[in-house]
């Protein structure tokens, strides 16, 4: 006898992907946490904890529980992603761009485990740390299009913001990206090296940080320029996520210099990297506000008043 599979809903599918954004989030942190108390190399080695277990033993101590327990968690962060495939998959109708975009982030979650892996083999390299933390801020970015795609209707992208303006919100977006890069050479200069015998990457801790200050600078004017320009044209909708997106970063940018003056507390240091990632989401938030979808067949909407007229876009 044939069983008869019931579609989910869009609310259900919504509320897995928005816990795939948490729970990445989460791993960020708690990966944080293990760099933080100097616990990298807790388990000595990848994919086992030690080379005669996979699991961590008494004589690790605390740093072995800790490392361990966060490998741990990779799995649950791995079993909600795949919980979204089967219900973007069990969905109707089904749409193929949401298929990708919840595939991709269940693959990217082993693929930052590979990194995470490597980090250990090569004792906590401090540019391979980097791009592990790289690799989670892309997973989060996947999973947030992914949340914001299933409550969107499945019609055509419409601009409600003029061109240049949508130039200007991808270019602060890039800025984002650059900030949170060079982020990684002042963490990787610094003294919380996840490991009391892990090499730094030779930076000048106080030159580069000046560097990253300097690009942040960039990123809150790009975005206080963003809310006068989205409030010029009358685009509502996307002023808000740019004034949401500046108290973030305001947020953000005084942990980090309060941690620079304290001398990088561990857990402001921590506060930082949850941060991070608020950022990455309220940039990647003012980009989605540039435009919106409309239901295949929608009756047109007659053409504002302002600058901000509605133009089909491709993306």
């Amino acid at each position: 006898m044939n069983r008869i599979v019931r579609p989910v809903s869009g609310i259900l599918l919504r509320r897995l992907a928005l816990a795939s954004i948490i729970a990445n989030v989460g791993i960020v942190v708690t990966g944080g946490a293990v760099r933080l108390t100097a616990s990298g190399l807790g388990c000595p080695t990848w994919p086992r904890c030690t080379d005669d277990s996979y699991v961590t033993t008494p004589e690790m101590g605390v740093y072995g529980v800790i490392e361990f327990g966060n490998r741990m968690l990779t799995f649950a962060v791995g079993l909600i992603a795949l919980a979204t495939v089967l219900a973007v998959l069990a969905h109707r109708p089904r749409r193929p761009g949401l298929v990708a975009l919840a595939v991709a982030v269940f693959f990217g979650i082993p693929a930052q485990a590979v990194i995470g892996g490597i980090t250990v083999l090569t004792n906590l390299n401090p540019w391979v740390v980097g791009l592990h933390f790289l690799a989670s801020m892309a997973v989060i970015a996947a999973a947030y299009a992914l949340w914001r795609r299933i409550g969107d209707p499945d019609g055509p992208a419409v601009a409600v913001v003029p061109a240049p303006l949508r130039a200007l919100a991808r270019i602060t977006t890039g800025v984002s990206v650059v900030v949170l890069v060079i982020g990684t050479w002042v963490t990787g200069s610094g003294p919380h090296a996840g490991d009391h015998g892990a090499a730094r990457n030779g930076l000048d801790p106080e030159s580069i940080s000046q560097v990253h200050a300097d690009a942040v600078f960039l990123l809150v004017g790009l975005s206080v320029a963003l809310i006068f320009a989205f409030r010029a044209v009358g685009a509502q909708r996307a002023t808000r996520a740019a004034i949401i997106l500046v108290a973030v970063e305001l947020g953000q940018g005084l942990i980090g210099f309060v941690q620079y003056f304290t001398h990088v507390p561990a857990l402001l240091v921590g506060a930082h990297m949850l941060g991070s990632c608020l950022v990455l989401l309220a940039a990647l938030s003012v980009q989605w506000s540039t435009r919106e979808r409309r239901p295949v067949g929608a009756a047109p909407q007659p053409a504002p008043t302002d600058a901000a007229t509605p133009v089909p876009v491709t993306a």
